[in-house]
């Protein structure tokens, strides 16, 4: 039976990717955005689709849905230090009160609701790979606090409104996603050196470079995320959704450098800002054994597409 879906920041980078998965199974969509890092043009193709509808709307204000709603995906907060250190404090009440706003409207509606967690809830972890197990190692008080204690309170919520209210939940860790439809100036690393490279400039690498991550396309993503929505009741989370294939940013640059075929591209090292992890790597085993989920997607297929994506808009 078609299911009533709100995906709240579904004019983000992942959120307007969810809202086409979604779509694509035949249910209807409710997509809500403020429009502070997500984009219209993110969502235009579906402007025509009747199963579609988008209202602009601060998930910090209370939400007035007569809908009946079936599933609530909480993708709504920036997600990238340039964008989530603009305004910090509007960064903590979106993660805080405004998970608040969509638990009790999945209270209201006996809807399942899921929080798009992160890997940032490790912080610069001392465990590595970091599997769901592992507390992190969280500066409260530094510059990316107001994200990474922003979405340790939510999934705090999240645990607590289904322990005392009986919400049903989903709670995954995002590890870092790229991929079509990411902004060219949202800080990212993998956006940062593919706009870097493709207008010339030197690809701008923080610290010595040896400092790694692993990338997991968008697609891949999405599918693990939608997964996690559909599966049994009882698997709550949380769950990590991401590749645990490691890289460093040297290896990233001279792999995007690499594809773009063009040797006179330089490199220039800044210094590494503070609360920068020097390492994250999921351990999906969770994944894999209660989603039968792992990534399909290698970084060398997700950065041509990536990088095609950046092309053409340019």
């Amino acid at each position: 039976m078609k299911k009533n879906v709100l995906i709240a920041g579904g004019a983000g980078f992942l959120g307007s990717h969810l809202c086409d998965r979604v779509l694509k199974n035949g249910d209807n969509v409710l997509c809500i955005d403020n429009l502070s890092t997500g984009r219209k043009k993110n969502i235009s193709h579906l402007n025509n689709n009747t199963n579609f509808k988008f209202i602009e709307h601060d998930i910090v204000e209370e939400l007035k849905i007569g809908n009946s709603l079936d599933q609530i995906y909480n993708l709504a907060s920036p997600a990238s230090p340039t964008n989530y250190q603009l305004d910090r404090i509007q960064t903590i009440k979106t993660n805080v009160i405004g998970s608040i706003n969509l638990l009790e409207l999945a209270k209201k509606n006996n809807a399942t609701i899921l929080q798009a967690s992160t890997s940032e809830v490790y912080g610069d972890p001392e465990v590595h790979p970091q599997a769901e197990t592992y507390w992190g190692n969280v500066n409260p008080i530094g510059p990316r606090s107001c994200y990474d204690e922003g979405k340790r309170c939510a999934e705090t919520l999240f645990f607590d409104y289904h322990r005392q209210e009986n919400i049903k939940i989903k709670v995954m860790r995002i590890f870092n996603t790229y991929g079509p439809r990411m902004q060219a100036d949202d800080g990212r690393v993998v956006s940062n050196f593919i706009n870097q490279a493709l207008s010339g400039k030197p690809v701008t690498i923080y610290g010595d470079g040896t400092q790694t991550r692993s990338f997991c396309y968008v697609d891949d993503l999405i599918d693990g995320m939608y997964k996690l929505m559909h599966c049994n009741e009882s698997i709550k989370g949380p769950i990590n959704i991401g590749n645990p294939d490691e890289f460093t940013m040297n290896e990233l640059a001279e792999k995007i450098i690499d594809k773009l075929g063009d040797q006179k591209i330089s490199t220039q090292f800044k210094i590494l800002p503070e609360d920068d992890p020097k390492q994250r790597k999921p351990d999906i085993s969770l994944a894999k054994k209660l989603l039968k989920w792992k990534p399909e997607v290698s970084l060398e297929d997700g950065l041509e597409r990536t990088i095609k994506f950046f092309q053409e808009k340019i």
